[in-house]
């Protein structure tokens, strides 16, 4: 294999974020999904990089929409990180890379009341070596900032890291550091040919 270590970022490449679905759990089938949608995730950006205090904007965003909704706002910020759809796939490779001793990490942007859900949660992370979530630092991808923090908290050489993420941005900002990497599109296979598994 090429690299030592394999990063994985969590969101559509652990577990599917389909913000439309998961709105769809909580509020209810007359509802105006397309105004809670741009309400509910006006500014996410802020929650991930831990620069928005999660529940201050729950309120914010109850106080936004229909009065009578505020209820489903609620449960919508409680329960949201129950219905990420986990891929099967990459729960497998992530056992076959543990199976042959080679170290995987998380590198996620995710609010901070997420990142403390998922690990009570979801014990396969667990596997990890090392878990860096942004809202909790105060910092995102594509911020170097953070893919410095991963590498210096968890003792990892760029260049002997394969990075896995949904966007762009993000594999590029590693890249400019010195780790390579792949805009995951759902597809292993090419992951596994990328890296040499």
């Amino acid at each position: 294999m090429k690299y030592k270590n394999i990063v994985f970022d969590f969101g559509n490449v652990i577990g599917k974020f389909n913000g439309k679905y998961m709105l769809e759990q909580f509020f209810p089938e007359d509802a105006d999904l397309d105004l809670i949608f741009s309400t509910v995730f006006r500014n996410w950006t802020g929650l991930d990089a831990g620069t928005v205090d999660y529940w201050e904007y729950a309120k914010e965003t109850a106080a936004l929409l229909p009065a009578d909704l505020s209820g489903y706002v609620d449960a919508f910020f409680h329960g949201w990180p129950g219905h990420l759809t986990l891929l099967d796939d990459t729960l497998n490779f992530i056992d076959e890379l543990k199976e042959r001793q080679i170290p995987v990490y998380l590198l996620s942007n995710a609010p901070a009341y997420f990142a403390d859900w998922v690990l009570e949660h979801h014990s396969f992370l667990k596997k990890f070596n090392g878990i860096v979530f942004s809202g909790p630092l105060k910092m995102a991808k594509p911020d170097p900032e953070i893919y410095r923090y991963l590498f210096e908290s968890c003792h990892l050489e760029p260049n002997e890291c394969f990075f896995i993420d949904d966007l762009e941005a993000n594999i590029n900002a590693g890249r400019a550091l010195g780790m390579d990497g792949l805009v995951f599109t759902g597809d292993i296979e090419k992951v596994k040919d990328a890296i040499g598994f």
